[in-house]
């Protein structure tokens, strides 16, 4: 995405819209049909376009669909990123952890102890400007701008439910997976960094999926 490990466009606002405008250019320009549905708040992404855009994919899959619930209420963090002067100095605070502190934040939300030295390297000050403004395009949440299209996708959908996310809610992804027309799955054990976590009973549901769709 524009600003994360790359620079940030000239002019790009990194709003919520501007990063969802961005996915349906990225998307228009691979040829063929095999046009993926994939990019916290980048699965809303993905639910943006299966939504607004769904002419643009064959299929889709993602999680943490809380995030598109009506009644859907921005995590601890998320409140401090959205908060002008306290998300500047909780990201000042963060950069300024050494690499050895940072990796620790990783493992307590379950990264494997690899990841989380990889990742703890990767936020500048690109990033927390486009993560900043990013959250603060989305209050009260998602839905309050995006919902009026909120309805059963033209492409087949998979919402995942990682059980031990703390960032996740049981009702409301299955909610959402049904107000989408889509199928819901539990990644049993699994917590937010799930990919890295458990990636094979992942691509067990997701390749299954895909099977089933064509």
């Amino acid at each position: 995405m524009p600003g994360f490990g790359c620079p940030r466009p000239e002019g790009f606002g990194a709003t919520k819209d501007d990063y969802a405008d961005w996915l349906v250019g990225e998307l228009d320009g691979i040829e063929g049909p095999d046009r993926p549905g994939r990019p916290r708040l980048g699965r809303g992404l993905t639910y943006r376009v299966a939504t607004a855009h769904g002419d643009r994919v064959r299929s889709w899959a993602a999680d943490v669909a809380n995030l598109l619930h009506p009644d859907y209420v921005w995590h601890d963090f998320a409140r401090i990123w959205q908060t002008p002067g306290a998300g500047e100095d909780f990201f000042r605070d963060q950069l300024a952890q050494p690499p050895g502190d940072q990796t620790a934040l990783f493992e307590a939300f379950g990264v494997p102890s690899a990841d989380a030295v990889a990742l703890a390297g990767w936020a500048d000050e690109t990033m927390v400007s486009c993560i900043l403004d990013l959250y603060r395009s989305a209050t009260p949440n998602c839905y309050a701008t995006w919902g009026q299209v909120v309805a059963p996708t033209a492409a087949p959908g998979l919402v995942l439910l990682p059980s031990d996310d703390p960032f996740g809610d049981a009702a409301q992804s299955a909610e959402v997976a049904q107000m989408l027309g889509a199928r819901h799955e539990v990644l049993d054990g699994a917590g937010h960094w799930w990919a890295l976590q458990d990636p094979s009973q992942a691509a067990a549901l997701l390749n299954e999926f895909h099977a089933s769709v064509g």
